[in-house]
Order: C-alpha cells, then structure tokens, then sequence
C-alpha cells in the first residue's frame, strides 16, 4: 500500500545527456529497419527516461526495493527530435494515487524544444511477489518457442 507522503503534487526533474547509443539506430541493433534511421533520441528511451524520472520520483515513499513501481500505461507524444549531446530534462508530477496505481503528467525538453508531453501510470508492486509470479509463468513457457 502507498505510504501516506505518496500525494498528488510532488514533482520531480531529471537531466540526462543524449549519448549516441541512445538514439533509433541503437533500438534494436539487430534490426535492418532501425540501424538507417536518424541518429535522433529515440522514442523508446525517450519513454524509458520518463519512466526513470517517475521511479525516482516514488522512491523516497516506498519501502524500496521491498516495493518497486512497474509501467502500466504510456500515453506520450514525441513531438521534437533531438540530437546525441543535447541534455533532456525530463519533468514529471504525481497527479492522482488510487490505492496501488500512480498517475503521472509528463513532460520532457531538450533545451531548444518540448519533445514530449503525455500522461504515464504506474502500480506500485511487491517485489518478490511480482519475481514470483513472473518465474511461474517463465516456467510455463513452451521451450523453443519463435517469435515472428
């Protein structure tokens, strides 16, 4: 259960500078349609970054790492791109607790431009329960399987 200082409004930033291999290329190296792209900041870091922010964000509130934060819904828009080398800020806020779930306004500038703005949520777990029940299903996974 969410600790009591868990409460709409707190806010947390975080910057991180753009290393190349952070960019669309580097998404899934082994992929022919990635490795051409733009060497921009790539959406799925940009959402990873995010979702960094928001966990430092909880931390402090939990009893970490006996509880942890897991992403349950991304709804961002990536509206700029941005070069290896620029630092992104990434701003997010606590905007409604409901029991387990966290809701959070995103936000995220390169310096020049907001390159994203949307909403992200989180549920706040028990780590070893989560462990186990993610070991239970990797147990009954068919050996061999292929992925498309």
């Amino acid at each position: 259960m969410p600790a009591t200082t868990l409460k709409p409004g707190l806010l947390h930033e975080f910057r991180y500078r753009v290393p190349a291999e952070r960019t669309v290329p580097y998404v899934y190296p082994e992929s022919d349609e990635f490795r051409p792209m733009p060497q921009v900041f790539a959406t799925a870091y940009l959402v990873g970054l995010l979702e960094w922010t928001c966990a430092r964000l909880v931390i402090p509130h939990l009893d970490w790492p006996a509880e942890q934060t897991v992403g349950t819904h991304v709804s961002i828009s990536h509206e700029a791109p941005t070069p290896p080398g620029l630092t992104v800020t990434a701003s997010v806020e606590l905007v409604a607790v409901d029991g387990r779930r966290l809701e959070f306004d995103v936000r995220a500038y390169d310096g020049i431009d907001l390159i994203a703005r949307g909403t992200h949520q989180r549920v706040i777990i028990d780590t070893d329960r989560f462990s186990r029940k993610a070991a239970a299903k990797a147990a009954q996974a068919i050996p061999g399987g292929v992925a498309d």
